[in-house]
């Protein structure tokens, strides 16, 4: 399904009021929340259109399709990299992206930690937790969080901002409620001990089919991709 520019407008006015309502539901403030339109695998021409609607945060699965698309783009545009990432990419995306969303190890961090020294910048970062235990998915297990937010806190090109997590896929957006009211827990134990250098300020969960229960639950950041820009075309392989 590809969108026009006149549905990329009324699906952003849709998603946002969609959020509007879940933040009242739930007796938080709509701005609250952050609306991250994913735009992986979207062409240039698409995002402009979503720019043009005032949208200014977007978020990447690919460094590579990040960096292109960070030089051709304006340059207020909040990139996020919403994607796992490798070591091997981290040179490439370090002083580029205003967050990432998955840092899962230790040593993911020590290489954001080096990279980050010797460009002379502060990344901040959220962990990715992998909630469900899912065998699918990358993230750390909820009982490895506070250590490593310890860890995190010892490395001062580093800002631990919050956690991130990536709900099981399911037809019936209710049954991830118990997954985000974990997350948030966790986030409120992680923030009560007190750690320097780390703010537990941001909760970053839910996705286009599941992002009002989210909110509900106290997300300040959903990725919506399909409720914006459509289905995705990849790329064949090969």
């Amino acid at each position: 399904m590809s969108f026009t520019t006149d549905s990329i407008a009324e699906q952003l006015r849709s998603v946002r009021e969609r959020i509007r309502q879940a933040a009242l539901r739930a007796g938080r403030n709509p701005e609250e929340v952050t609306l991250i339109a994913v735009s992986k695998t979207k062409p240039a021409e698409m995002i402009q259109e979503a720019y043009g609607c005032g949208q200014r945060v977007f978020g990447e699965n690919r460094v590579q399709e990040l960096t292109e698309k960070l030089t051709a783009l304006p340059q207020d545009i909040s990139w996020q990299l919403i994607g796992h990432l490798q070591t091997n990419k981290v040179r490439q995306i370090v002083g580029k992206a205003a967050l990432i969303h998955s840092v899962d190890s230790i040593r993911l961090a020590e290489e954001l930690q080096r990279e980050s020294e010797k460009k002379g910048v502060v990344t901040e970062l959220l962990l990715e937790v992998n909630i469900a235990g899912e065998e699918s998915k990358f993230g750390l297990r909820p009982e490895d969080l506070e250590s490593a937010a310890v860890r995190i806190a010892q490395m001062p090109s580093l800002k631990l901002r919050g956690l991130m997590t990536v709900a099981p896929f399911t037809a019936i957006p209710e049954e991830n409620r118990k997954y985000f009211r974990q997350i948030r827990q966790l986030a409120v134990d992680i923030k009560d001990k007190n750690i320097d250098n780390v703010t537990m300020d941001i909760l970053s969960m839910g996705m286009t089919g599941d992002f009002e229960v989210a909110v509900e639950e106290g997300a300040t950041m959903v990725r919506v991709g399909t409720g914006i820009f459509g289905g995705r075309d990849y790329p064949a392989r090969g």
